[in-house]
């Protein structure tokens, strides 16, 4: 009865740790939001990691967290890094800066997983809006995919870029 049950347990294993190897070798997460504003009023909250601060989520999770700005602050070439109990650890670096349309950002975390992602904002003019989408994609490790079995990245993820975008709509609105 006990090697039956044994051998049940390490073919579900098998059969888990298999699944998790079928499962896409990246991911990709994405919001986005309107906000009452033009795209030349609320780049700059973006571009600029020292305005970003103001309403990035996971800023406000963990208020005591030990941020550190490079030398440039916007633009491409900006840097900030930061570690925290709370949110972990990691920096990010804008590659890429397109005025008033595009931002992209490399994310490096260090902790509590090591990850190397691209986080794109891209602003696209809707009348007297402007269509805000916070997007991050990159590579999903084995551990990652095994993880995403029983939690969804997704969901997870897009929360906080909700809370993000909401938050930057309070400022880019004014309100």
């Amino acid at each position: 009865m006990l090697k039956t049950v044994l051998i049940a347990a390490v073919v579900a294993l098998a059969l888990l740790l298999l699944f998790a190897a079928t499962r896409p070798d990246t991911f990709h997460v994405q919001r986005s939001a309107s906000i009452k504003a033009p795209p030349d009023k609320i780049f700059p909250f973006i571009n600029d990691l020292t305005r970003m601060k103001s309403w990035n989520p996971f800023e406000r999770k963990d208020p005591s967290v030990k941020g550190q700005f490079g030398n440039t602050h916007s633009g491409p070439g900006a840097t900030y890094s930061w570690d925290s109990d709370k949110v972990g650890a990691g920096s990010m670096t804008i590659i890429e800066a397109s005025a008033p349309t595009k931002v992209t950002m490399q994310l490096d975390f260090i902790k509590p997983f090591e990850g190397h992602h691209i986080a794109e904002y891209t602003l696209r003019p809707d009348g007297d809006s402007t269509r805000v989408t916070w997007a991050m994609h990159g590579p999903a490790p084995f551990i990652s995919k095994l993880m995403q079995i029983f939690i969804s990245m997704d969901r997870v993820i897009g929360k906080d870029f909700e809370d993000g975008l909401a938050n930057l709509k309070t400022l880019a609105e004014g309100t």
